[in-house]
């Protein structure tokens, strides 16, 4: 059965390859998105690791001046998206692009790919470099003011409508955005789908960004939504550790690099919750925690910043599932076991989890989630997330991030073999 799953995710990263870049999934999603291009390219390089290398090339060629690596690409023409580059009006060109960014795990990735193959990798790494420094200092100058890192929109974070944005989004107006018509709900059941209040509010946040013209500056000071997130926190902490490592690899100087993972670990009290006994997303603007434990707690182990209490605290919300880390705490009102990022499990997130407990030597705890992750992969298919209560494949199919992970990770026995 492995042999026959790895050449369906296989074919599956071949069938969603444009040429130089790969979407997520055909229809649903038919650009190039940041973090999703990042484990395309990890999943290439188990077979074709040319391939894998421009993956990440094709998507720092829309880079920004200021350094930003955007969320989207749109590098075709195509009516059955929205919201589409006209809408963001970023007025970039060469591809048009969405105006905010999404979890840099690029970094972690391309180190894990020139690891695969030290030699031929070299120059590639050593050309995307400079580019993965710029994005880093991105984000340290126009995210991280607080200490920690913020995000300005909810689909910054990669985890749309999950509950840690609620206190945040119930400030936002999003009465006056005008009509528009979402495509997304044709693709999928709109029961897992973020809901009409929830997109009504994420145009609100779009259009005040367009009508700066993307000032990072007035967006942050000024705009509708500003959230410290734990993940990103701990997604950058490490992506910053493995810039750090490449960057000594090829003889540069990393200490600016250093610089910022220290200043941001230093940070970390600024989302510690005490009443959750556990790190939590805050609103910017207005103090407020979440007050729930979801998948970005978990991402703690992805910074080695998990201590025993903390870990007793985040497995408990592990058990109260079947399989993998749900996206937010079953014990909490607003769990939903199959709308998008307020319950269902994620292969993806399971994958950088894993990276952290097998750092910390949690190799049991490590391989029962590739075993759960596995699990769901095997009885229902390479699909976009799962309900990690039943296992209930949901979102798109034939998804490129999951067929990824399977041969990177879920797929391989505990000793890493296939």
């Amino acid at each position: 059965m492995k042999m026959q799953l790895n050449e369906q995710a296989r074919a599956i990263l071949r069938g969603n390859d444009r040429g130089g870049y790969t979407i997520p999934t055909a229809g649903l999603y038919p650009y190039q998105w940041n973090w999703d291009s990042a484990f395309a390219a990890w999943g290439f390089s188990t077979f074709d690791i040319n391939r894998a290398w421009t993956e990440i090339e094709t998507l720092f060629k829309a880079q920004w001046a200021n350094g930003m690596a955007p969320h989207i690409a749109f590098w075709q023409p195509d009516p059955g998206y929205f919201p589409g580059p006209d809408v963001w009006g970023t007025a970039t060109s060469d591809p048009q692009t969405s105006g905010i960014s999404q979890p840099p795990v690029a970094a972690i990735l391309a180190r894990k790919i020139w690891d695969a193959d030290p030699e031929a990798g070299r120059p590639r790494i050593g050309a995307l470099y400079p580019k993965l420094v710029a994005w880093h200092r991105w984000w340290h100058r126009d995210r991280c003011a607080s200490g920690v890192a913020a995000i300005t929109h909810p689909w910054e974070s990669g985890r749309d409508n999950c509950p840690d944005w609620d206190p945040g989004m119930k400030n936002v107006d999003g009465t006056n955005v005008g009509d528009y018509t979402r495509r997304d709900t044709g693709h999928v059941d709109a029961s897992m789908r973020p809901s009409k209040t929830d997109y009504d509010r994420y145009l609100a946040i779009l259009q005040f960004g367009k009508a700066c013209g993307w000032d990072q500056a007035e967006i942050t000071a000024n705009g509708p939504f500003l959230m410290a997130d734990p993940a990103m926190t701990f997604i950058l902490i490490r992506a910053h550790r493995d810039l750090a490592a490449i960057g000594r690899a090829l003889g540069e100087d990393v200490s600016e690099i250093e610089g910022w993972a220290a200043a941001l670990a230093a940070g970390l009290p600024k989302i510690w919750n005490s009443d959750l006994g556990c790190y939590d997303a805050r609103d910017l603007r207005t103090g407020q925690f979440a007050n729930i434990m979801g998948s970005g707690a978990f991402l703690a182990w992805l910074a080695g910043e998990v201590d025993p209490a903390v870990e007793a605290r985040l497995t408990a919300v592990w058990d109260r599932v079947a399989y993998g880390i749900p996206s937010a705490d079953p014990a909490a009102d607003s769990f939903n076991p199959r709308r998008y990022w307020r319950g269902p499990m994620w292969p993806v997130v399971n994958s950088l989890i894993a990276m952290g407990l097998i750092e910390a030597g949690k190799s049991d705890l490590a391989e029962r989630l590739r075993r759960e992750t596995a699990e769901v992969i095997e009885k229902g298919g390479f699909n976009e997330y799962f309900d990690p209560l039943d296992g209930t494949p949901c979102g798109g199919a034939n998804f490129t991030w999951t067929a990824a992970i399977w041969l990177t990770w879920a797929g391989r026995d505990a000793d890493g073999g296939t």
